[in-house]
Parts: C-alpha cells; sequence; structure tokens
C-alpha cells in the first residue's frame, strides 16, 4: 500500500498483475477502496507518476462517493444481498423478507436477523452450488460448514469437507458460484497445479472474472458489523 499525499492522504492499494499491460486505477463503489494496479516488472516510482498525474480524477471521484455503510447495521443502511444493493427496512411478520430493493427485517434491532437470514440464504446456495460442481467431477464432499473468516472464502479438508465464508451471500451469485467450484475442484487436486486450475476451467470457464471480483470487492464485504 502507498499514500497519496495531500488534504486529505488517500491511501491506494498496490496491485501487480502478469496479466497487465499498463497502470490502471479503480475505485470501489462500495466502500472507496483504491486499488492501483501496475504491470508485474513496473517500477513503483512509475506507478507514484503516474498515481499522481490521475489526482485530479481520484479526488473528484472520492469526494462524489457516497457514504459508507454504518458499522452496524440500523433501519436505512444499504447491504448488498446476492449482489443487490438492498436497503434495510422495518417490516412485519416473524421472517426477514427481500421485496424489490428492500430488505423487510422485523423488530427493532435488524442486525441479528439480518445476520441469520443471510447464513440460511449462504448455506442453501452453497450447498446446492458445492453439489452441482461435486456432481461434474464424479466427487463427493463430507460436509459443509460456514464461518466468517477474513483471510480466506473457502477451503476443502482432506477429508473432503468443505468451508465457506458466509459473507460471500452479499456477493454476485456468479461468485459464490466461483468459490464453490474452487472448493470442490480440490476434491480431485489438493493443491493449485496446472491440473487444479485445469478442473476449475472445466467446470467454471468465467472464473478468472469472479475471481478478480473478490480481489477488488472482498475486502468491503467485511465492513459490515452484525453484532456489538
Amino acid at each position: 500500500m502507498t499514500v497519496l499525499p495531500g488534504t486529505p492522504p488517500v491511501q491506494v492499494h498496490l496491485r501487480r498483475s502478469a496479466r497487465a499491460r499498463r497502470f490502471s486505477l479503480r475505485v470501489s463503489r462500495l466502500d472507496g477502496r483504491v486499488t492501483l494496479t501496475l504491470p508485474a516488472r513496473a517500477r513503483e516510482s512509475e506507478a507514484m507518476a503516474f498515481l499522481e498525474r490521475q489526482e485530479d480524477w481520484l479526488r473528484r471521484t472520492l469526494e462524489g462517493m457516497p457514504e459508507t455503510a454504518p458499522a452496524g447495521l440500523e433501519f436505512g443502511a444499504v447491504i448488498p444481498v446476492e449482489g443487490r444493493a438492498l436497503t434495510v427496512t422495518p417490516g412485519s411478520g416473524r421472517s426477514v423478507k427481500v421485496d424489490g430493493d428492500l430488505l423487510l427485517v422485523p423488530g427493532s434491532a435488524p442486525a441479528a436477523r439480518i445476520a441469520a437470514f443471510l447464513k440460511v440464504l449462504a448455506r442453501d446456495r452453497l450447498d446446492r452450488a458445492s453439489a452441482r460442481y461435486a456432481a461434474q467431477v464424479g466427487r463427493r464432499y463430507t460436509r459443509l460448514t460456514l464461518r466468517d473468516t477474513r483471510s480466506r472464502w473457502g477451503s476443502c479438508a482432506p477429508d473432503g469437507a468443505l468451508m465457506y465464508s458466509w459473507r460471500l451471500i452479499m456477493a454476485p451469485p456468479a461468485v459464490l458460484d466461483y468459490v464453490a467450484a474452487h472448493e470442490v475442484a480440490h476434491l480431485v487436486e489438493m493443491n493449485h497445479s496446472a491440473a487444479f486450475w485445469a478442473v476449475v476451467e472445466r467446470i467454471c470457464p468465467d472464473w478468472r472474472a469472479h475471481r478478480q471480483w473478490l480481489r477488488d470487492e472482498g475486502q468491503s464485504l467485511h465492513r459490515f458489523r452484525f453484532g456489538a
């Protein structure tokens, strides 16, 4: 990470890419995260020069960004569910429901109810995706668990147990599917060899775009707090 000096200073995350042929600057629409992608062999001094040339554009873009969601989820907050931005709104009955662009939440303390709703939805989506990909590779997983992990989106144990971050349910459905395909591919190849990626390619041909989404936007899914 580097810092663009000024008022205020701007934190910029540097990301080297073997596929990049030029410098590119991106501002996340979800949390304002600034990422500067540079070719693998580019010098950081060149990246800083590019950043300084783009400073006016960058500051105008950041000034036009909406304020980020509050640390805790209250009514009126906006949260992504399966890639759609939904506004947390008081609802009736006992269950959390999606109605258009609204997330209807009964009761006066929505955060815990939203977390429970997302976990149930995540288990359903991830179980279905994992079963579908497991059938494609001719393997079975032994169990599926959900956690709130920051270091990884999923894992596959040697005994065939799959683990996922339930926050994946906030990402676009195709991104969740990619993570499921990735972990199921480990049922065939317990490594990240060329043979492993060939399995991923076969069952999820557009995996590169979804992995890139996680690299660019995934961290923003952790900014929502569901407890005290």
